[in-house]
This record gives C-alpha cells, sequence and structure tokens, in this order.
C-alpha cells in the first residue's frame, strides 16, 4: 500500500493571505510557470481568449473564447462570466457535458473555469465560474484526518481487525437504522443539492456531470438515472472497467486535462468526468462547480481518456473512461472540486459468486466501491443487482437465497440473510435496493456512534429456475372455541405455483389473558413481517440486530394481540406485560428508558418454501377458571 505524501502546494502563501491580489502575486513569485489570473471585473465584452479541454485522448487542445459580460452575484458571494466559444466540435455540440472545469484564459491569463450551461441551448454560449471563486475554495482547510494514509490504528474491537480513522464522508441517513431504506436517503439527499438537470432550457445551471457507467444492464441504467440524475449527475452508458487501466496513461495531472471521480471500479464502473482547471502541487482544482456539492470527501480520483464529444440537441457530453486511478476528491463546493493525488481514497472490495446457472460465463464478479454514506450502498445495490441479471437472464421465472458476509473493522463479521422469486424474469438492481445486505451497509455507514469502516462484502447467491414458493390463499378455525392457554388449530390454505392446493393443519398458541375474548389470529408470511427490536445503543448493538430485521421468509407467523404493554430496553424485549409496567420501568433519573413496542404472541410455523400472502381469522376463547 502507498504512504501518504505530504500536499505540497506551489505558492502554498495562498493558503495565508485572504487578498486575492496578494495571493496572486505570490503564486506567480513562487512558480513562474504558473499564469497569472485576471479577476472578472477587469473583463470587457468583446474580449477574446481561449481554453483547454481534452476532445480526443488525455492531451488538452484549445478552443477560442469570446467574453459577452459579467453576471454579478450569480450564487451567493459567485459572479459568472459569460463566453461563446469557436472549435469545430463545439459549433456541432454547443455546451458539453464533461468539460466542467476547462480553464479559460484571456491574454494569456486564467480567469475561471467552463461550468455552466443552457441545456437546450442552440448556440456556444457558457458560463465561466471566475477563479478567485474557486481559489477560495482551494484555501478552506481540510481536517488533518481526511489526509492520512490508510492503514491500521492502535485500536481494534472484539472482532479484531483495524478500526477506520473517521467517519466516511457523506450525509447520513436521517431516521431509524433499523428501518434504513436506500431510496428514502436518495430523496434526503436530493432535497439537499439542488438538482442540476431538472431546470427548463431558459434556465442556467451547471453543466450536469457526465457519469460514465460500464458493465451495467438497461435496467439498471434506469435506476441510476433516477436515483443519481436528481442530484447533478447525468449516468450515460461507457467503459472504465479493470481491462481499461493503461499503462502509457500519463501519470501525473494537467491543467485542461480530463479528471474522473469513481464511484466504482472493477466489473462495475461509475466514473464522473470534468476537466482539471488548475493544479498546484498534488492538489488541483476542477469542475468550476460541485460534483455533489458533498463538503469533505475522500471519493476516488483518476485520470480520464476521451474517446469522442458527441454533439446532442439535449445535452452534448464526453464519451471518456478512466485510465490511471491517483488520489482522492477532498472538497466538493459551489465553486469546485479539490482533488489532491497524494491522498489514497478509501474503498472495499464486493465479491458476487452465483450459484445454479449452468454454463454461465461469467459467475463471479469484483467490484471496488467508494467508502462513501450513500454512494456505497448505493453502487452495490446496483453491483449485485446488475451482477445477478446479467449471469441468470432469462424469461424465466426464478427463486433466489443469497448470504453476504460483511467484514467490519474492529467488529468482526456478520452475516445476512436475503431471498426473493421473480416473476417472468430475473431480479435486478432494484431489488437489491430493499435486500437486507444493502440496508445493513447503509445503517452502519449513517450510525451515529463511531466510525465505521467496511472492510469487505462477499455474496453468495444460490438460483432456481423456477417459481419456487407457495401462496396463502386463506385460513378456516377448525375449532370455533378453544380454552384459554391452549391452542387454536387452523387449516391453511397454500397455492404452490402449476400444482395443485396444499393444506396444512397448524397450532397457534392462545395466551391465558385471552379468555373471554373473540380473538383476531393474523397471519403473514415471514418476510412481510417486522420483529421487535429494541432500538440500538451502540454498533454492536445495531450489528446484532442486523440479522433479525425480519423473520425467515420460509416461514409463516401467526400474531394475536393481547393486553398490557410491550417494551424493549438494553437489546432485550419483552412482548407483553401488565398495563402500567412501562411507567414502572422507566426510569426517572435518566433519559435512557425503555421503548414501547406492540404486545403480541407469536407463533412460528415453518414451511419449508418461500411464502407470500396474509390473511386474518377469528376464534373464540373459553374462560376455563369459571
Amino acid at each position: 500500500m502507498s504512504r501518504f505524501r505530504s500536499p505540497l502546494l506551489v505558492g502554498a502563501a495562498l493558503l495565508l493571505v485572504s487578498g486575492l491580489p496578494l495571493l496572486n502575486s505570490r503564486a506567480n513569485a513562487a512558480d513562474p510557470a504558473v499564469p497569472s489570473w485576471l479577476d472578472q471585473n477587469t473583463l470587457k465584452p468583446g474580449m477574446k481568449g481561449y481554453g483547454l479541454t481534452v476532445f480526443s485522448g488525455t492531451q488538452p487542445e484549445r478552443f477560442d473564447v469570446e467574453i459577452i459580460g459579467v453576471m454579478h452575484t450569480f450564487l451567493p458571494n459567485q459572479d459568472l462570466i459569460l463566453i461563446k466559444t469557436h472549435h469545430p466540435r463545439l459549433d456541432a455540440a454547443k455546451v458539453v457535458a464533461g468539460m466542467s472545469g476547462s480553464p479559460v484564459y484571456i491574454d494569456g491569463k486564467l480567469i475561471g473555469a467552463y461550468a455552466y450551461g443552457w441545456q437546450f441551448g442552440s448556440e456556444p454560449v457558457a458560463g465561466v465560474t471566475p477563479i478567485s471563486s474557486m481559489l477560495h475554495e482551494l484555501e478552506r482547510p481540510i481536517p488533518a484526518i481526511y489526509l492520512e494514509p490508510l492503514g491500521p490504528t492502535n485500536r481494534s474491537g472484539a472482532g479484531g481487525g483495524r478500526a477506520p480513522r473517521t467517519a466516511p464522508p457523506g450525509a447520513p441517513f436521517a431516521g431509524s437504522l433499523l428501518d434504513y431504506d436506500l431510496q428514502a436517503h436518495a430523496k434526503q439527499l436530493m432535497a439537499r443539492w439542488p438538482t442540476c438537470t431538472g431546470g427548463t432550457g431558459a434556465a442556467l445551471t451547471p453543466i450536469a456531470t457526465p457519469l460514465m457507467v460500464s458493465g451495467v444492464q438497461d435496467s439498471v441504467m434506469q435506476m441510476l438515472r433516477e436515483t443519481l440524475g436528481p442530484m447533478g449527475l447525468e449516468p450515460m452508458q461507457g467503459g472504465g472497467g479493470a481491462a481499461t487501466q493503461d499503462p502509457n496513461a500519463p501519470t501525473r495531472y494537467v491543467d485542461g486535462g480530463a479528471v474522473g471521480i469513481q464511484l466504482a471500479r472493477g466489473d462495475v464502473s461509475m466514473t464522473g468526468t470534468g476537466t482539471v482547471t488548475r493544479v498546484s502541487g498534488n492538489r488541483l482544482l476542477a469542475f468550476g462547480h460541485p460534483m455533489m456539492n458533498g463538503g469533505v470527501s475522500r471519493l476516488p480520483a483518476a485520470i480520464a481518456k476521451v474517446h469522442w464529444v458527441l454533439a446532442s440537441e439535449m445535452r452534448s457530453f464526453k464519451i471518456s473512461e478512466p485510465v490511471r486511478p491517483l488520489g482522492s476528491l477532498i472538497n466538493d463546493r459551489q465553486a469546485a472540486i479539490v482533488v489532491d493525488s497524494g491522498v489514497e481514497p478509501p474503498m472495499f472490495p464486493v465479491h458476487v459468486q452465483i450459484d445454479g446457472v449452468e454454463g454461465a460465463p461469467h459467475p463471479r464478479w469484483s467490484i471496488e466501491v467508494a467508502h462513501e454514506r450513500f454512494l456505497a450502498p448505493m453502487v452495490m445495490a446496483v453491483a449485485i443487482g446488475n451482477a445477478v441479471d446479467a449471469t441468470t437472464r432469462e424469461e424465466r421465472d426464478v427463486t433466489w437465497e443469497a448470504q453476504t458476509t460483511l467484514s467490519i473493522a474492529g467488529h468482526g463479521k456478520v452475516t445476512v440473510q436475503d431471498f426473493g422469486v421473480a416473476i417472468g424474469g430475473t431480479p435486478g438492481g432494484s431489488e437489491f435496493m430493499r435486500s437486507l445486505a444493502v440496508r445493513a451497509v447503509g445503517a452502519l455507514l449513517s450510525n451515529p456512534w463511531e466510525p465505521t469502516e467496511i472492510e469487505s462484502v462477499d455474496t453468495k447467491l444460490s438460483v432456481k429456475f423456477a417459481r419456487d414458493l407457495l401462496q396463502l390463499r386463506g385460513a378456516d378455525v377448525l375449532d370455533p372455541e378453544v380454552d384459554a392457554g391452549s391452542k387454536a388449530r387452523l387449516r391453511i390454505y397454500l397455492q404452490p405455483y402449476a400444482g395443485p392446493l396444499q393444506t396444512r393443519v397448524v397450532d397457534v398458541d392462545i395466551p391465558r389473558e385471552l379468555a373471554g375474548q373473540t380473538v383476531d389470529i393474523k397471519l403473514v408470511a415471514g418476510s412481510e413481517e417486522i420483529p421487535e427490536l429494541p432500538s440500538p445503543e451502540n454498533v454492536d448493538d445495531l450489528i446484532a440486530s442486523l440479522t433479525r430485521l425480519n423473520y425467515p421468509p420460509d416461514v409463516l407467523v401467526a400474531s394475536v394481540s393481547v393486553a398490557g404493554q410491550g417494551v424493549a430496553f438494553r437489546g432485550n424485549v419483552a412482548t407483553h406485560l401488565p398495563p402500567g409496567a412501562l411507567d414502572t420501568l422507566r426510569a426517572h433519573s435518566s433519559t435512557v428508558s425503555p421503548e414501547p413496542v406492540p404486545s403480541l404472541v407469536r407463533t412460528i410455523i415453518p414451511l419449508q418454501k418461500f411464502v407470500t400472502g396474509e390473511d386474518t381469522v377469528q376464534v373464540r376463547v373459553r374462560d376455563v377458571m369459571r
């Protein structure tokens, strides 16, 4: 593993002064090769200059620019320079996604980064973020812990392994960790990060970052567009797998070169592409607008190669792929992103093995995933779902079972189990967005107690090409009246696919306290019933709960409500207590108290096959004490 090299910023005085004119002169004095920059207020309409960007390959080329004017306070404390461009490709493509960050010069002096445009504009007119605003983003301090090398620490938990140095970047899920939902997390982030692509043709917006995605099916691409599109990323089919690492690729970033921010790499690749505005030592400014406006970050970065600039009436874009991993995105802000080539990004491997598909050419998949609170579970869902979809693609019913083992730094391993039935096709990314494996990763990364690092994810998935399930079609009570404290006998009707209706007689526990009542017995498939669990109070509690988020999918759960109260406290659940018990148990000197849960008595009925459906029956309970 490579060691971290302390950032050597050319013109380090940039971080120590606040006056931009002085900042400019210090930078030039430190490095004569650095072009000076012009303040946007000195620009006049009609001034001509040039920009740098990559149209093909990895070497930047010039394009001509002409100043139209300056829009003052376009964003809070930020102006916008309007330019008209000229180049054979830009005359056809107009405004291009992937050019964000392309440096623009007037009289040989840097004025800023190509960054804004109109989605349906018919002219090659773009908005430039002033370099003064971008330099302010470079000045922002980064917590030292985000710049440290990856490696073991002195602290480890009972499970062994190394503990993480800092919390993963990204906004945590707002809600109960035991109810973690990836789609709900996405909606929370959409509310925080204003859309870059949702405006009309009349709206001047940041040029969407093309997210070049390789190794996935069309259904996965649609899911990515719905999830990431409102955040300013525009998923597009591209390249970028492990085979594209080019030993002849450049070894350092250059002004005007293509830079990629990687969410995943390997058998599935996802890379957001933009352009380098300014390299200063180990660090660089790029994009001229946020990628996802996530602030301090540590997403993997890479040098990218451009294949072609594709002209489109809706949004032209660069077709590209990463060719050399190099450093991390360390800050994602309004005016720019900051990348440090000396900072190693945290990633974790996801391995997927698929059994039961005879002759499958690629039953084993391997993907590295960026360690970020929202992106990690989202990319993991895509990676597993896409692997299953691509490997098992048939227009046949599929029953599947997955065992996923998470290795957690300092806490050992935990295994969760997922089941499913796909009718008339194979499961994809959307099914795995709701899987226990993805919910577990999302909950762990969003926990409020300590930094948690996922070291690896290993999924073994078994497939049967059959609709191997039972549907609950109804139930009869065999004895309309039963004694309190005994069992009610029910006949349940189970319909398999393409087979005769099955019946079974099962017993359901009837508590004594229900004497003299008419009781509802609710029958629910195990995969659709949620057990009562106490709210976790630390990471170990959370890990222990991850294996109990659902009942097994091959059981039927019979529930009856009882009087009294159920409580959960410090990892334990009591499902029915006498009335007033919760008030008695509450601590008056502490805010850590038992929490109420439904007061239920459940009977688990094994069926040995995946089951769906629900029903309710009634039974009269006799009071045998009379």
